[in-house]
């Protein structure tokens, strides 16, 4: 008579998270922001204190609210924005919403103002037709990335939410990327002409676009990961 042995089974291996550090994304993300923020800042207190008016910001003094209003929603937005990357605070429902609530109209109010301020001030010298289309397209974007966002999470689609969300804070924080491409132009070529700072500000959005495409797939490889048979 024989036995037989059960086959055991050697437990499936199941994906783990790297640990990463929490706030790496946040900080660099605030570090980013910070040059459009500090620029923009000495411009809301040279309109608010009466500076001295010249070639380059007599359109601000003439009509001031659109300039205020953008720089003041893109601030809030950059920075609050930073936040709903750090995982402890965004699987906080309470948190998440109440930053969902300010950070959905400063991104509008940011994207609109810009591109009423792309349509309507008289060009300064170094800009061009073409630097306005791209400022108009990646605004336009950057508006119907948020309302699909919204759109999505009313149906509680919330990776769609989540997607697009992504999608309207990456062009947000472009004014960072676009610093930081200028810098290395001007110390590694030199001055820009119109040409360069069209294809250096529409290629920082593009870039940025492109890594929030890299981290929209990312997080939908580690969901489905995660949500794998066990």
């Amino acid at each position: 008579m024989t036995t037989e042995t059960p086959i055991s089974r050697a437990p499936v291996d199941r994906p783990t998270r790297r640990r990463r550090a929490p706030w790496l994304a946040p900080t660099g993300l605030i570090l980013l922001s910070l040059l459009p923020v500090i620029a923009g800042m000495f411009r809301v207190t040279e309109l608010t204190s009466g500076g001295v008016i010249t070639t380059d910001n007599a359109r601000f003094f003439a009509s001031p609210i659109p300039v205020i209003a953008h720089i003041v929603s893109a601030t809030v937005y950059c920075l609050l924005g930073a936040f709903q990357f750090l995982p402890s605070l965004r699987d906080r429902r309470g948190w998440h919403r109440i930053a969902g609530g300010i950070l959905i109209p400063a991104g509008l109010i940011a994207a609109l103002s810009g591109l009423w301020m792309a349509a309507f001030y008289s060009f300064p010298d170094g800009d061009s037709a073409l630097l306005m289309v791209v400022r108009l397209a990646f605004g336009a974007a950057m508006v119907a990335s948020i309302v699909l966002g919204v759109l999505a999470i009313k149906r509680r689609e919330f990776s769609a939410h989540g997607a697009w969300m992504t999608r309207a804070y990456a062009l947000g924080i472009a004014a960072g990327t676009q610093a930081v491409m200028f810098a290395f132009w001007i110390l590694g070529v030199g001055p820009v002409d119109s040409l360069t700072d069209a294809l250096l500000t529409g290629a920082a959005w593009v870039i940025n676009a492109g890594v929030a495409e890299f981290v929209i797939l990312r997080r939908a490889q580690l969901a489905r990961a995660f949500s794998g048979p066990r």
